[in-house]
């Protein structure tokens, strides 16, 4: 049975993210760190799916993970290729299966800035079947290697592959969502939760403060701060809070093509902003950030009926424009000339 307050939290980070592309606010990062939700919901998820295939689950989910994104691969690469921005190399076939990050030139540089998320979401599938029974083991100890990781990283100033940044920044994230799946955090109830947020958001807020980024307060710029402010949002969306929602065709659609919007908004915000400067339109402020709002929700839409369809069959289910419908069942009327039979009735 789908857990329909999961779904809200999905849709609602994936809202967030296009709306930050779009305005670039610093401060959406912290009233919403959405790519740590996401990751948490996934990770959630993915022991659910273990616990059900075993690790076959795996399979599934990247099966469910890479058409999506060779379809806007394949017209990435082509158009690379096409304008002379990029030679054949070997480092494209990455495109096919992201273990590390992809080859991009020319416009697609920004274009496809986003799919890290892929190729780290990817590694964390691979990573589960031998981290899950681990966490089960020394759950505590596991959820905090991350943290401590990125710790030492940030504290001492190493550089390290961009894939092992990420487990660090993310990992934890993944982690607590094993932990809301297995019930530990519901089992350590609020009060508890609220207090171990709190000693992780007053450091993250502290450090933020005193290491800021090139744009403030915006977190993706300081992954410590990051890390530390999202495990307390977490702690308190996925374990002190519980709703009941309800059915909701909106929440429907954006579930069933969270992949292809998130594929997808970059390459139009990206156009539509360099669109309006080229044409002298405001970017900026109430009036820029209007137009740009309407007309990406516009062009994504047709994206979204143009490729939302293939998370459909990757998902094995059967292709849909717009997810959600209620198909009606015929029903066959009885033949005419016949008679129903009477109900046996019941001797007890």
């Amino acid at each position: 049975m789908r857990n329909r307050y999961l779904d809200l939290l999905r849709a609602v980070a994936t809202v967030r993210v296009v709306i930050y592309h779009i305005t670039g606010w610093a401060a959406f990062t912290v009233v919403l760190p959405a790519m740590s939700v996401m990751f948490a919901l996934a990770g959630s998820l993915m022991a659910a799916s273990l616990d059900r295939a075993g690790v076959w689950a795996v399979e599934r989910r990247i099966r469910r993970l890479l058409p999506s994104l060779w379809a806007i691969a394949v017209i990435a690469v082509a158009t690379m290729l096409a304008t002379g921005s990029s030679t054949w190399n070997p480092m494209l076939l990455l495109w096919g299966f992201p273990i590390d990050t992809p080859e991009a030139t020319g416009w697609w540089v920004q274009g496809l800035s986003h799919t890290w998320y892929l190729r780290d979401f990817l590694w964390m599938m691979l990573l589960s079947p031998l981290v899950l029974p681990v966490y089960r083991r020394f759950p505590l100890v596991t959820i905090l290697t991350p943290y401590v990781a990125l710790a030492v990283i940030t504290v001492a100033g190493v550089t390290v592959p961009p894939v092992a940044q990420s487990l660090a920044l993310y990992g934890g994230a993944w982690l607590l969502g094993f932990a809301h799946h297995d019930g530990h955090l519901e089992r350590l109830g609020r009060k508890r939760l609220l207090a171990i947020a709190a000693v992780l958001a007053v450091p993250a807020l502290g450090w933020t403060a005193a290491h800021p980024g090139p744009r403030g307060w915006d977190l993706n710029d300081v992954p410590l701060g990051n890390a530390l402010w999202s495990a307390a949002f977490i702690l308190i969306v996925l374990g002190c809070v519980r709703p009941m929602i309800r059915e909701n065709r909106v929440l429907t659609v954006l579930n069933a093509r969270a992949l292809t919007i998130y594929l997808w908004h970059v390459p139009v915000v990206v156009a539509v902003t360099q669109w309006g400067e080229r044409h002298g339109l405001p970017i900026v402020g109430w009036v820029g950030i209007s137009w740009r709002v309407v007309a990406v929700s516009v062009l994504l839409a047709v994206l979204i009926a143009a490729f939302g369809w293939i998370e459909d069959v990757a998902a094995g289910r059967r292709p849909v424009l717009i997810p959600g419908r209620r198909i009606p069942v015929p029903v066959s009327p009885a033949p005419t000339g016949t008679t129903r039979p009477e109900p046996a009735v019941s001797l007890r």
